[in-house]
């Protein structure tokens, strides 16, 4: 028999007022949902790519090891991996590994076997393989899915072909990264391409992906507009928008053009709660010492996927945090929260690992400081979630292989330590974590 987290609850009560006289309490114990954590494995150098699994524990946060699980994420260098709505299908996006086996690869030196591996999800959290699928760039970076789960999106640091740049962007553009687009079907779960419409080659034959400036940081979707974050410190950072249409997956070049941001370490964008939020590092000096401090920039999404700042402008990061990677607006919309990815060079003296919390005025819009911070994380921090039952917050750490465990304070807003632990360790490091929060 088989028991939504509600009749799990009712059946706890029922049995607390069952038990004998003397008994004045009963803690309800039961899984709430589960935490995907993907990563490599410790001494891989070829970056073997794994998947570990969480049950959280409604009472306390405490995190128990999914049984038959972690498992093979089916390519190297795990980065990225959404489920889609339902929670039938996770997908991880596999960079794969360049000529030496590393991670880092670049234009020139770009990885090799990258792939898309797709799971079906089980009812206790399981993960089972099924197919791989592959982007049509080069150097994947980034995986994201729409609401529906209609449409699967990944985007790719270089474009496979010159041509394919100058004919969206430009005669003058010699090179581009791109977003390759993909229909999920709804039954199997499998990935077919969505091949450009607008945009053919000289020969006549449809481009199968979709164009964006050189060197891409990261994208997101909002408000039917996919906006991709791109640039280097060299040039600036600035966001280029594509209109989404839902029913065919097509991307369409907006009427605005590229839009600059001023500044030059730009890290992640990201959507929450109608507000787009771009993470910025700014350079921190050889002896520690903050040169311009880290900051998020607060947007509104305007016409034709314009970018419209928030009254307040930019918020500055904690002065002793650095390196703000990942955000997360928490379910109820009263706080957001950082993950700081930091320096972690204790002798330096430079900012640390950590989470900065902000609590979010609506009218007019601006973010105020939780007391209290930084919260503290394991080191190198790269992604940030939310469980279902909206009590705790997770961090899936790259420096020290773990994750640490935050209980949220409903008043507040302060990150608060697990009653148990928060620290739980992984089998290597961490790359990028999501939550599941189908448990029957």
């Amino acid at each position: 028999m088989k028991f939504t987290e509600l009749g799990k609850a009712l059946a706890v009560n029922a049995l607390c007022l069952g038990v004998a006289v003397g008994i004045t309490s009963c803690i309800q114990s039961y899984t709430v949902g589960f935490l995907y954590v993907t990563g490599t494995v410790t001494a891989q150098p070829n970056g073997a790519g794994i998947i570990s699994g969480f049950k959280i524990d409604h009472n306390t946060g405490f995190l128990t090891p999914i049984n038959g699980m972690p498992v093979s994420s089916g390519g190297a260098n795990p980065v990225r991996a959404t489920l889609l709505s339902g929670s039938r299908f996770l997908y991880v996006l596999n960079r794969g590994a360049n000529s030496s086996g590393g991670s880092d690869c670049t234009t020139a030196d770009p990885c090799r076997n990258s792939n898309i591996a797709q799971f079906a999800v089980g009812s206790n959290g399981i993960l089972t393989p099924q197919e791989t699928f592959f982007s049509q760039g080069i150097n994947p970076i980034r995986l994201l899915s729409d609401t529906s789960g209609s449409y699967l999106m990944v985007l790719d640091h270089d474009a496979p072909s010159s041509g394919g740049c100058k004919l969206a962007l430009g005669s003058d553009v010699t090179t581009c990264g791109d977003i390759t687009v993909f229909q999920i079907n709804q039954t199997t779960g499998r990935l077919q391409l969505v091949i450009n419409a607008q945009v053919t080659s000289a020969g006549g034959q449809a481009l199968p992906y979709f164009p964006v400036p050189v060197d891409p940081i990261d994208f997101v979707l909002s408000s039917s507009y996919v906006l991709t974050l791109t640039g280097t410190p060299a040039t600036g950072d600035f966001v280029f928008p594509y209109t989404y249409n839902p029913s065919s997956g097509q991307l369409t070049v907006s009427q605005n053009a590229e839009q600059q941001l001023n500044i030059h370490e730009a890290t992640a964008i990201v959507s929450g709660s109608g507000v787009i939020y771009v993470l910025d590092n700014e350079p921190i000096t050889k002896n520690g010492a903050v040169a311009s401090q880290s900051q998020m920039l607060p947007f509104t999404i305007g016409n034709n996927g314009a970018l419209q700042p928030e009254p307040g402008g930019a918020v500055p990061d904690d002065p002793a945090q650095a390196n703000p990677v990942q955000l997360l607006v928490e379910s109820k919309g009263k706080w957001v929260y950082v993950a700081n990815d930091g320096d972690n060079n204790t002798s330096s003296g430079a900012a640390q690992s950590g989470i900065t919390g902000y609590v979010i005025e609506p009218s007019p819009f601006q973010l105020v400081e939780i007391p209290g911070l930084p919260f503290g994380t394991g080191a190198g921090p790269q992604c940030i979630v939310e469980d279902p039952s909206n009590q705790f917050i997770y961090t899936a750490d790259f420096d020290d292989s773990t994750v640490t465990g935050k209980a949220l304070d409903q008043n507040s807003g302060v990150l608060n330590n697990l009653p148990k632990t928060s620290t739980f360790a992984l089998s290597g490091p961490a790359t990028w974590c999501l939550m599941n929060g189908r448990t029957d």
